[in-house]
């Protein structure tokens, strides 16, 4: 079996269990991304579509491994493995949004939120006095980046005057241009720019508007101050392996080195921060609400702001990350217009890795 066929069986197997999971690590006040009053989180609709989420992510997911790989095994097409984690993502959104759906209407058919006392909580000193970013956590990222710069200003004269800038699954180049700093260079460029992109990210995190709990507003803030920074150093440390990839695949490049585990070597300490991440993340997922006394309110019912769930578009609300409605993290606020900003940016950033290695 080619360092491919594991390494796209390692992202495939990843999202499968990330999927599995994310009901049992998202607030019991979000279900499916459909907010419901506290009294309705263990609802026999929710239960019962919960149940039947993981079923069809677990045989949806078989299903796409399985004939990803046995396409792959038939015609050898690298582009096939890639495609099959696509899938996978469109199967567990498909089981999502069914989840999504028949929860809402379980919600609207049994009048959840009637006669109940809904309101917001606001903690002011979280927009006054917000998390520091953490630059340590930046240190090995900017580091990383730096080196590689360094030693592809020094091996230039020394590259081969032929770059490989695509490998096959068994780590042979199939496509390769003449040496260019434009091509020599196009991760280094890449690099930089993902840096300053994930790190604009973390800082926009430290700074989101965060989703406070209405009935115990203290204890929420609290927890919200701490979850905004371990966010924040997560992501930054793994900006640090996605720099640390980038140097690797230019490094193979710069060397001519041709090796069938190229792809796994690269992509592992990827996936292994990945992994730690959604743990740490996982394991600080859930308020602690300690003894402070309920205020007898409770969340808003604002799912009008959230289509499908997973996507939030509210033009009357200048905060450009908020909290995911399901899973882990923040997601964009897309009514905000500097949401399109940072996207476009995101665009033009693979548009220049593309051009680049492509375009000689």
């Amino acid at each position: 079996m080619t360092g491919a066929i594991i390494l796209s069986s390692a992202v495939l197997a990843l999202v499968l269990v990330i999927a599995l999971v994310l009901p049992s690590i998202t607030s019991p006040a979000v279900p499916f991304g459909v907010r419901v009053p506290p009294q309705h989180a263990g609802d026999p609709t929710v239960v019962r579509q919960t149940s039947i989420y993981r079923w069809r992510v677990l045989l949806g997911g078989i299903a796409t491994a399985a004939a990803g790989v046995l396409i792959f095994a038939v015609t050898g097409a690298t582009l096939v493995l890639p495609l099959s984690v696509l899938v996978l993502d469109a199967v567990w959104y498909g089981c999502f949004f069914l989840a999504n759906h028949e929860i809402r209407a379980a919600k609207a058919a049994g009048g959840w939120y009637q006669g109940l006392h809904q309101g917001i909580a606001v903690d002011t000193e979280l927009r006054t006095n917000p998390p520091r970013f953490p630059w340590l956590w930046l240190a090995p990222a900017l580091i990383i980046t730096a080196a590689t710069v360094v030693i592809g200003v020094i091996s230039y004269p020394s590259m081969p005057e032929v770059l490989a800038v695509h490998y096959d699954a068994n780590g042979v180049p199939n496509r390769v241009v003449a040496k260019s700093v434009g091509a020599a260079f196009s991760l280094v460029f890449v690099q930089i720019g993902m840096t300053a992109l994930l790190a604009g990210i973390a800082a926009a995190i430290v700074r989101s508007r965060p989703d406070l709990d209405p009935a115990h507003p203290v204890t929420s803030a609290r927890w919200y101050r701490h979850y905004m920074s371990l966010g924040a150093e997560a992501l930054l440390g793994l900006t640090a392996m996605i720099d640390l990839g980038m140097l690797g695949s230019s490094l193979l490049m710069w060397t001519g080195t041709v090796t069938p585990w190229a792809p796994l070597v690269i992509v592992l300490p990827i996936l292994t921060a990945a992994v730690v991440a959604v743990v740490i993340l996982a394991r600080n997922s859930r308020e602690r609400n300690d003894a402070e006394e309920d205020t007898g309110l409770i969340h808003r019912d604002d799912d009008k702001h959230w289509r499908g769930g997973l996507f939030y578009i509210n033009r009357e609300d200048h905060a450009l990350v908020v909290p995911r409605r399901f899973g882990l993290g923040w997601t964009l606020n897309f009514g905000n217009p500097r949401a399109a900003m940072l996207l476009a940016g995101a665009a033009a950033l693979i548009g220049l890795a593309v051009s680049l290695r492509f375009g000689g």
